[in-house]
């Protein structure tokens, strides 16, 4: 090791085994400590949209942030910044170290399931808030970690796909938040993704891992491999590789020890491995002199923190539309509120992203707080095709009597291993176990509260039973059917059966793990992951939820309300089963009848607002029949009350859009997620979203980035640039003036468009200012240097833009105010 390295003496002290014994995770979320050096055991938390802790279902309640678009929307650095202050603190609450966010790939296709827990489609944007949020964290002694390392914006066969793109698109479009972020706020860790790039996978990337992200940005944090995405042990440790998750087994360990001892693998790269997790694990007080834990801290569900949450989520909710209808004056009269997701509230995305709150707030239940008996609420059609675990309010635990349900795990040899009550009706097996002998079998047990006729069944693999009061009325077995072990987890098969509850009716659900024989992956391989899928890990899950009524029954009770309401509040959105890890969407449309609920509605009613309760693009094809849209995300835990203070003007919803939206399936720069062959062409180049639209590469979208409406009108008076910043980019000033009737946030944005034929238009800067009504601001918008670069393939090099082009000062690209020459 070179002589300056502060940790040698360190690493005098360790052996070959014991050093590569570090470098793989000792659990599914923790890593190995070494007491002979001071080093404690590290424990790492998924947590883009809240700190969810160590265990993957279940675990302690915390708080459920927005999600990622949400606050992406505010547009604010202050915003995101506050956020991984929160995070910290909720991190510190369960003594994390290490919080596995943000997720900073982009919204290339809006087909991504993953975009949820993505900031947006634009790099500048997206780097900028995630500088923010890594020194949210970071500044309280949590370390960040951002992902997915690299051109990982889409889920399928995402443990196989090859992501190819040009070195010009990979430098100014997808490495540039990561540039930007390591930068700014120099995050400590960063997670090498599942897919290969042009031929290599992430986790094995000279280029990418070696060659720019250590070498040109000369980042000296932590690499870590995404969980099970580590393929080899000596191309992964000299591809930049320092740490393979989740433990205790894993690729390296004895196969790592003998490339060292065989010299295929240097003795001074694993020394380099080691270093940086040992510089790691100094940042976050787990080597030396250990961290204290605060004693106390702020609780998911106090006060304070309902409080900071539901300001968070309004502030981020986008009004797309306004005929007048918003907000609803405190004297509106009556309101039918109608949709599945409204009294179904989905305030978080599937996959990592989930956690266990301590509640999650209806907008049903939101808007009953506020308005009282002027509030009717009529459930929608169904808008889920598979089915889902039974909601724990409507199931008792048969010993304790608490919502929820008994469960007990058993080994082969029917020896009970462990059992408790849990406040959901699902269960994780074989990813977070800490039993000391495998689990075979879990049995799930609970009395209904209600009675009624219901759909029966369970998700997850293996051999099921169900009995009713000692009786079996179903039976199944299911297998895994994809290539991705996260679909386990996140897509479970299911059956169910009809049948009649009474009320404290004892329901027990009883699954023995099928092992099947590992089969091939789409590559050929039978590999890390084949064994996993075959091993029948995942959720098991008990299903019971009363049988849906007909869709025409549901629109006909919905269209009597609004015929009699003052305003009808009309409520559609997506599910988890659209917006999560490890699958992707297929169409835009809003799943099931739900478009014609709202055509029906909108006819019968004297008003109609629209609220989409999704993170991602949706088609709306009656936008023009309504008179309001609201976009309210995955609003978190506070969601019902947040979205009420937007509907209701208690605080303006002013947001801006991340992403722009298609106006049909197929209009939009990048479409495809299936890749052709394992490869995915990343055909649009540094075309990414808007820039395709505004090049005419797809029609034009039915929502460009950067719209929001607010709830006031602007002048932009006047608007010159006024000199040069720092880095010498432009620094533009404008004039606006608030010409509405209330309080409100603009926020000014500035775009590039070179005078190059081949060079797309690009974000370049923003900035943001609360006038009052009548009254004039002047904003001045720092314009960022690093956009006026453009990746020159044959010199390997960057060089500048051309003279001349234009700045344009605009609300989204869909409603430019002023153009300025260069």
């Amino acid at each position: 090791m070179p002589t300056d390295n502060p940790y040698a003496a360190l690493l005098e002290k360790l052996d070959l085994r014991t050093k590569v014994r570090l470098l793989t995770g000792e659990t599914a979320f923790t890593l190995w400590g070494e007491e002979g050096i001071g080093l404690a055991p590290m424990a790492f938390s998924d947590g883009p949209t809240g700190v969810r802790g160590l265990k993957f279902t279940g675990g302690e309640k915390v708080a459920l942030f927005p999600n990622a678009t949400v606050l992406a929307s505010a547009w604010n650095e202050e915003t995101a910044r506050e956020v991984g202050g929160m995070l910290a603190e909720e991190a510190e609450r369960q003594q994390i170290h290490v919080v596995l966010g943000p997720t900073i790939n982009l919204h290339r296709t809006p087909l991504g399931g993953r975009l949820f827990e993505q900031y947006s489609e634009d790099p500048l944007l997206t780097g900028k808030l995630a500088s923010a949020y890594v020194k949210g964290l970071q500044d309280k002694g949590v370390g960040a970690c951002l992902k997915h390392l690299v051109a990982n914006e889409s889920e399928t066969l995402r443990n196989y796909m090859d992501s190819r793109l040009s070195e010009r698109a990979l430098r100014e479009v997808y490495l540039l938040p990561f540039e930007i972020a390591v930068e700014e706020s120099n995050p400590w860790s960063i997670m090498a993704a599942y897919n290969d790039v042009n031929g290599v996978a992430a986790t094995e990337q000279q280029h990418v891992n070696n060659e720019v992200l250590k070498g040109e940005w000369g980042w000296d944090g932590l690499l870590m491999s995404d969980w099970f995405a580590t393929k080899t042990s000596a191309p992964a440790a000299l591809g930049g590789l320092d740490l393979v998750m989740p433990g205790p087994d894993g690729p390296w360990g004895e196969a790592l020890v003998r490339d060292v001892e065989s010299g295929t693998v240097p003795e001074t790269v694993v020394d380099e491995h080691v270093t940086r997790l040992l510089r790691l694990a100094e940042r976050v007080g787990a080597l030396g002199e250990h961290r204290q834990w605060p004693a106390t801290s702020t609780a998911p569900d106090a006060p304070e923190r309902r409080a900071q949450l539901r300001r968070l989520a309004t502030d981020g909710m986008v009004v797309l539309a306004n005929n007048g209808a918003l907000p609803l004056a405190a004297d509106a009269g009556t309101v039918a509120l109608v949709g599945r997701h409204g009294v179904e509230t989905v305030c978080m995305g599937g996959g990592s992203a989930q956690v266990n709150p301590p509640y999650q707030v209806s907008i049903a239940e939101g808007l009953r707080e506020a308005i009282g008996d002027r509030l009717t609420v009529v459930d929608g059609v169904e808008v889920r095709e598979r089915p889902v675990a039974a909601d724990p309010q409507w199931l008792r635990d048969p010993e304790t009597g608490e919502p929820g349900v008994q469960v007990r795990h058993y080994d082969a040899d029917g020896e009970l291993l462990g059992e408790g009550h849990t406040d959901g009706a699902s269960v994780s097996v074989g990813w977070d176990d800490d039993f000391p002998r495998p689990v075979e079998k879990v049995t799930i047990a609970a009395r209904v509260a209600e009675a009624g006729r219901v759909q029966l069944g369970a998700l997850g693999v293996g051999a099921w039973t169900i009995a009713v009061d000692g009786e079996q009325v179903a039976s199944s077995t299911l297998v895994a059917e994809g290539y991705d072990p996260g679909e386990s987890m996140l897509k479970p098969p299911s059956f169910t059966e009809e049948v009649e509850l009474a009320e404290g009716a004892l329901v027990e659900a009883t699954v023995t793990l099928v092992r099947s024989e590992p089969r091939p992956a789409p590559n050929g391989e039978v590999n890390q992951l084949s064994h996993l899928i075959a091993s029948g890990m995942g959720v098991k899950s008990l299903v019971a939820r009363p049988v849906a009524a007909r869709a025409e029954e549901t629109i006909a009770a919905a269209v009597e309300a609004a015929r009699t309401a003052d305003v009808a509040v009309v409520v559609v959105g997506l599910t988890e089963e659209q917006e999560t890890e490890a699958l992707d969407k297929h169409t835009l449309a809003l799943p099931g009848e739900q478009d014609a609920l709202v055509a029906a509605v909108a006819e019968a009613a004297r008003r109609t607002v629209v609220v989409v309760n999704a993170a991602t693009p949706v088609l709306m094809p009656w936008a023009h029949l309504v008179d309001a849209v609201v976009v309210v995300g995955l609003p978190g835990q506070e969601g019902g009350h947040a979205v009420a203070d937007a509907l209701l003007g208690v605080r303006e919803p002013a947001g801006r859009l991340v992403t722009s939206y298609p106006a049909a399936d197929g209009d939009a720069p990048a479409w495809d997620v299936e890749p052709t062959d394992l490869a995915l062409e990343y055909t649009d180049g540094t075309f990414i979203g808007y820039r395709g639209f505004a090049a005419g590469h797809a029609k034009a979208p039915a929502w460009w980035f950067g719209h929001g409406l607010g709830y006031a009108t602007w002048d932009y008076d006047a608007a010159q640039v006024s000199g040069k910043g720092a880095e010498g980019a432009p620094r533009v000033e404008v004039t606006v003036r608030n010409t509405g009737e209330r309080d409100s946030r603009e926020v000014v944005q500035v775009y590039l468009q070179p005078a190059e034929a081949d060079e797309p238009v690009r974000l370049v800067g923003w900035a943001a200012a609360e006038v009052a009504p009548g009254d004039s601001a002047t904003v001045t918008v720092e314009c960022d240097a690093r956009l006026w670069r453009r990746w020159d393939e044959q010199a390997g090099k960057w060089a500048t833009l051309g003279e001349g082009g234009e700045l344009l000062v605009a609300r989204g690209l869909g409603d430019v105010r002023h153009r300025l020459a260069l």
